[in-house]
């Protein structure tokens, strides 16, 4: 496989989220600039919605509407030159799931909380086969004191929200095995990447875990490497974007790490993938604001509604 990722867009304020679309374009959110940007396949941005706040994950759902996890939003980068968002101020609103009609830019907040639990930061999610979404709440800091999110699956239609995994610390990347079987979830702090069986649309079989939330630890990142949001590609491999040296981690289904591939940027944030066979790999690469894309081996797996 080829290790020189070729540079496609410019000029980003912090991608994530890329999602690409069926005509060759690709989505990608502004972390920075609380926006959602589709660049084109010549390279030209366009911004598509000014979302606010914290922009972060993105997924096309059944209704056709691109769904966004929002963070509520992030301090100002303290390095010239460099996108590296900093801790929200206090007066930082709480995060929210939004929808985004790609025709028209219009944006609606779907979910603001639980009748349970507030959001501190919604990260990432992923749509099953049954209507649903599963989405991380990464957490938030406040000096010494850190607000732990989870991870919760919601209805599309905005009818029904649960937190099924509670209090993990910094839970980021999520996605589902190939036979939908499986959840994945990257937790960033630890450098974990979870595993739990599901049992039911929403639910996961406590039993099969090692833990009392049912997840047990398929892989973990080495010194210096941390977890971003994930893609899985066709053969089962959960492919995760590693912040701290720069990386795309590349982690078997049945466990441990099979390949670190090096990224230019010490903040690699998210992968998708796409093109012929979906066999092109989609990196965002946050503290330089670029977007890049590299040839993969194993085709991506389709996901739900894209």
């Amino acid at each position: 496989m080829a290790t020189e990722p070729q540079i496609i867009a410019t000029g980003l304020a912090f991608p994530e989220g890329p999602v690409v679309l069926g005509d060759g374009g690709i989505l990608v959110v502004e972390v920075m600039s609380g926006c959602l940007t589709r660049i084109s396949p010549d390279g030209a941005r366009t911004v598509v919605a000014q979302t606010g706040g914290g922009p972060n994950g993105a997924a096309i759902g059944p209704d056709g509407l691109c769904y966004i996890c929002n963070n509520g939003g992030v301090g100002p980068s303290h390095m010239p030159g460099i996108w590296l968002p900093s801790e929200a101020p206090h007066d930082t609103p709480p995060g929210a799931i939004q929808t985004v009609d790609l025709s028209s830019g219009s944006v609606r907040t779907l979910y603001a909380h639980t009748t349970e639990t507030p959001f501190w930061g919604p990260n990432d999610l992923v749509f099953d086969a049954h209507g649903g979404f599963w989405f991380t709440d990464f957490g938030r800091d406040r000096g010494r004191t850190r607000q732990r999110g989870g991870v919760y699956y919601a209805k599309a239609d905005g009818s029904a929200i649960t937190e099924v995994i509670p209090l993990l610390d910094g839970a980021n990347g999520i996605g589902l095995a190939p036979d939908g079987n499986t959840l994945y979830v990257a937790e960033t702090y630890s450098s974990h990447l979870w595993q739990f069986r599901l049992s039911a649309p929403g639910m996961i079989d406590r039993a099969a875990g090692h833990l009392p939330h049912g997840g047990s630890i398929l892989g973990r990142a080495g010194p210096g490497q941390f977890l971003d949001s994930l893609a899985v590609d066709s053969a089962g491999n959960i492919c995760c974007a590693s912040p701290g040296l720069g990386h795309i981690l590349v982690f078997s289904p049945t466990g441990g790490l099979r390949q670190a591939i090096a990224m230019p940027d010490f903040l690699t944030t998210n992968i998708a993938f796409g093109g012929w066979n979906r066999q092109t790999a989609f990196i965002t690469l946050g503290s330089s604001g670029r977007l890049a894309s590299l040839p993969w081996p194993c085709p991506g797996l389709k996901l739900h509604h894209s």
